[in-house]
């Protein structure tokens, strides 16, 4: 079946970084644009940052650009988001999404605090 299984994520002090993994497995990983989206105590969800099928075209929110990378490695069936300059802002849970088949992962929690 269908599996993303995101994983990275952790407690961060603003500025720092930290890079997300997501694993996909039971679809053809290299024929579906995949992207990041985010979730944070008592708000939407929302688009983080979205990748072509063979990492040719990115695009992020403005909230994000410019700070974070979006990156797929498709022998590895992996999706990845390097994050930098962290701010409270960014404290949200992460979450990869396919769009073919549409799947979501069960995300990972990124916290930014001192």
């Amino acid at each position: 079946q269908v599996q993303l299984v995101e994983s990275g994520g952790g407690l961060v002090q603003p500025g720092g970084s930290l890079k997300l993994s997501c694993r996909a497995s039971g679809f053809t990983f290299w024929r579906s644009p995949m992207a990041w989206y985010r979730q944070a105590p008592g708000k939407e969800r929302e688009w983080v940052a979205a990748i072509t099928m063979d990492g040719g075209v990115k695009k992020y929110a403005d909230s994000v650009k410019g700070r974070f990378t979006i990156a797929r490695d498709n022998r590895r069936n992996t999706l990845y988001l390097q994050m930098n300059s962290l701010t409270s802002e960014d404290t949200a849970m992460y979450y990869c999404k396919a769009n073919n088949p549409e799947y979501w992962g069960q995300g990972t929690q990124v916290t930014v605090s001192s």
